[in-house]
């Protein structure tokens, strides 16, 4: 039998003892958490729904836990760029993100690796369909009449915009093409980092249609340089009672949605995963969120960490299946 001598055995101790205090540190550290700010990586532009609804969220979160929650709108590349940050970040509970429905969509095009899967899920915050928007300028009064003027231009003559190339925003305006019988890309694409760089555009001439969430719109609405014609959802939104679906004002039933979510990079500390889905919970039920929320017609929607995991895997498979059949698709 091997005898250990008395510096092995203080050695050998020392190294136990060290190990005992470096599993405290690090448990101490995320039931301590969060001890300094924390990031959270908004994909989309600022001024935008995903950048409104990480801002609200943010700033609940920092009243409640007592630590700044700072929001950095990493843009580009139809939303590669900010979802890979939020992805690629240390697993620490610093750096979280608001993960929209985009990554069911971009590695279907080929545009990235990432998925669903690549995150740690904490919570389902949100929940909105497209409106139809043109210039208060344009000659349209309704939805049917921009229909028929969308069918009767020359392919590519008109111009669209909302968010990135094969988008939610985009393949809204794919599925309600496609409902029409023409071709997908019928009216022209022009991809932008977000709503609100389109809407401006859109104000400004640039665009003949952009098609983003009503309430992402409201700003240039309200200030009479945009109108919307009508919303791609079964019923109207109540803070835009005006405004009819696709169904009412063109007999095309036609529906689509897009969300917004808040997620970590995968390995994050169940510890911290856990609080961080409580405190989402709270927030979500907030009045302060829902008033938010319904100031500004933005829907609300809520599933823990394994229902929005769920909510996520089944919106991947039919956004495949839809990106398919319109050609967007360019993975198996």
């Amino acid at each position: 039998m091997t005898r250990l001598t008395r510096r092995q055995l203080l050695s050998a101790s020392a190294a136990a003892g060290a190990a005992s205090i470096v599993g405290l540190d690090v448990a101490s550290a995320q039931a301590a958490w969060p001890a300094r700010p924390v990031t959270v990586i908004c994909p989309w532009g600022a001024g935008g729904g995903t950048d409104a609804t990480a801002r609200i969220v943010a700033a609940i979160l920092e009243k409640n836990l007592g630590q700044p929650f700072n929001v950095v709108n990493r843009t580009g590349g139809s939303g590669v760029v900010g979802h890979a940050a939020i992805a690629s970040a240390p697993a620490d509970g610093y750096t979280i993100g608001m993960i929209t429905v985009e990554i069911t969509m971009m590695h279907h095009q080929g545009l990235t690796e990432l998925n669903p899967t690549s995150y740690a899920p904490l919570a389902l915050m949100n929940e909105d369909p497209p409106g139809v928007q043109v210039n208060s300028a344009s000659p349209y009064k309704s939805v049917k009449e921009l229909a028929d003027a969308i069918k009767a231009a020359p392919h590519g003559k008109l111009k669209a915009s909302g968010t990135g190339q094969g988008g939610i925003w985009h393949l809204a305006l794919v599925g309600w093409l496609t409902a029409m019988g023409l071709k997908p890309d019928h009216v022209a694409w022009v991809p932008s980092n977000g709503a609100a760089p389109a809407v401006q555009d859109l104000a400004a001439g640039g665009l003949d249609i952009v098609t983003c969430s009503v309430p992402e719109a409201k700003a240039m609405i309200d200030a009479g340089k945009v109108k919307s014609l009508a919303v791609m959802a079964s019923e109207r939104n109540p803070a835009f009672k005006d405004v009819p679906t696709l169904k009412e004002a063109a007999s095309i039933d036609y529906t689509v949605g897009a969300w917004r979510g808040i997620a970590g990079p995968k390995g994050l500390p169940k510890e911290i995963a856990d609080k961080l889905t409580a405190e989402l919970k709270k927030a979500n039920e907030s009045k302060e969120f829902h008033e938010f929320m319904s100031n500004r017609g933005f829907g609300v929607k809520w599933a823990d960490a394994a229902g929005f995991a769920s909510f996520m895997a089944e919106g991947d498979a039919k956004m495949k299946t839809a990106m398919t059949a319109a050609g967007l698709a360019k993975k198996a």
